[in-house]
């Protein structure tokens, strides 16, 4: 019987010489990471228990994303923490204000999520990093502190279900569109503990950007992993580094405990409308949904590709009078990016304000938090209530094309209607 990626994954990283659906295992991690929010407990415990020593310098990632730059007095001492620690274990990859970005589009920027890898974060959208054919998925602040002790973590092997997408995409639909039909048509607990393999020739046609949307998502099904088969695609994007990491794909004979198989090709942008992921519909389907505000960016729509669609529509457009769009690039490089193509001036003019790279409104955190009453359409990637601020206020979720039509019209509309 033959292995899923993610289970050749695993088991690589063992001592074992198999592994099985529903086994509890000791596996070895190549990247343990942390941010703002979740490092500063992991950093707490490991102390408490007397350690001193994390047992990779090099392996250990600190990102303070979430609440930086600093909101207020108990983010800058979260963020003071992460520092301290970086600068006492001597931690390589540890990014402060000036060369951060949102954890989840950095790490895959500057090479430190590559094929084959093991790696584990503190926040369940670690799932991104599958997009490159590695196993990655999200943890505890607890198990992250006892993977700084000697770099493993006790993991349950999952099953796997495989996801074929067949035909051709229509204009204006992306990996952001294919993962909240996804969503909607399997549940947000439709994927429960399970590792997502997406495939078929319309996966193999998506740009990494869009990848990375998909794989993000696969914890708003529910899963541990959201995992694409390493191609010519990410080969070119991981030749830029130096480790290449190693390549893995299911053999033939794997087995999976379900397999969906659409064809997409009639398929129109997708939103999430409230307070569900899972609640999708068509962006045709919606009529008049005012809104107050736009976000366009996160670890999900936050890529130079995104914005470049939205500036697409944007340019030489005004947004709606009395709408705030919000504009955060992903990193620092997407930011200077941005500026050198214009994209930048594009959206200033068009009325929007352009931020600084942070997870920002997404997780009511700062710059752009909803009031009561307000509606908002984000590209972002959860629209619980009180996600993005006040629990009376409501979050629809779509691609950039459709956020940013939306903005000019000031209610959720189709691109091609602008």
């Amino acid at each position: 019987m033959g292995y899923t990626i993610a289970e050749k994954i695993l088991l690589a990283h063992t001592d074992l010489k198999s592994v099985k659906p529903g086994e509890f295992i000791e596996a070895r991690v190549d990247l343990a990471l942390g941010n703002d929010i979740t490092a500063p407990i992991a950093i707490e415990e490991f102390k408490k228990a007397g350690f001193t020593r994390v047992f990779d310098k090099n392996k250990v990632v600190l990102v303070p994303d979430h609440f930086a730059p600093a909101k207020d007095l108990r983010s800058a001492n979260q963020c003071k923490m992460l520092a301290n620690f970086a600068k006492e274990q001597g931690i390589k990859n540890y990014f402060e204000i000036g060369c951060m970005g949102v954890e989840h589009a950095l790490l895959p920027e500057v090479g430190l999520t590559l094929p084959g890898d093991l790696i584990i974060g503190a926040d369940s959208h670690t799932c991104t990093y599958g997009a490159l054919g590695c196993y990655s998925t999200g943890i505890g602040s607890t198990d992250l502190a006892r993977a700084y002790v000697d770099g493993k973590i006790w993991l349950k092997v999952p099953g796997s279900i495989k996801f074929v997408y067949k035909g051709k995409l229509s204009k204006w639909v992306g990996g952001k569109d294919l993962i909240l039909f996804t969503i909607g048509k399997i549940g947000v607990d439709g994927a429960l503990y399970k590792a997502m393999e997406f495939t078929g020739p319309v996966i193999r046609s998506l740009s990494m950007d869009d990848r990375f949307s998909m794989s993000n998502m696969a914890i708003e099904a529910g899963a541990r992993a959201g995992i694409i088969e390493p191609d010519e695609i990410t080969k070119k994007f991981v030749s830029q580094f130096k480790r290449k990491g190693k390549l893995y794909k299911s053999d033939s004979d794997a087995v999976y405990e379900k397999t969906y198989e659409w064809d997409v090709s009639k398929l129109e942008p997708q939103v999430a409308c409230p307070h569900l992921p899972s609640n999708v519909k068509g962006v045709s389907e919606l009529k008049d949904i005012k809104l107050d505000q736009v976000v366009i960016g996160s670890c999900t729509n936050g890529r130079i590709s995104d914005l470049r669609i939205a500036a697409k529509i944007l340019k030489g457009k005004k947004i709606k009078p009395g709408l705030k769009l919000i504009v955060i690039p992903a990193t620092q490089k997407i930011y200077l990016e941005c500026v050198k193509e214009g994209l930048a001036e594009i959206f200033v003019r068009a009325g929007g304000v352009f931020e600084t790279p942070s997870c920002g409104p997404c997780l009511g955190g700062h710059m752009g938090i909803l009031a009561d009453g307000e509606v908002a359409l984000a590209t972002t990637n959860r629209n619980f209530i009180g996600r993005m601020g006040s629990p009376k206020s409501f979050v629809y979720l779509s691609n950039p094309a459709v956020a940013a039509a939306s903005a000019i019209t000031g209610k959720i509309t189709h691109p091609d209607k602008i």
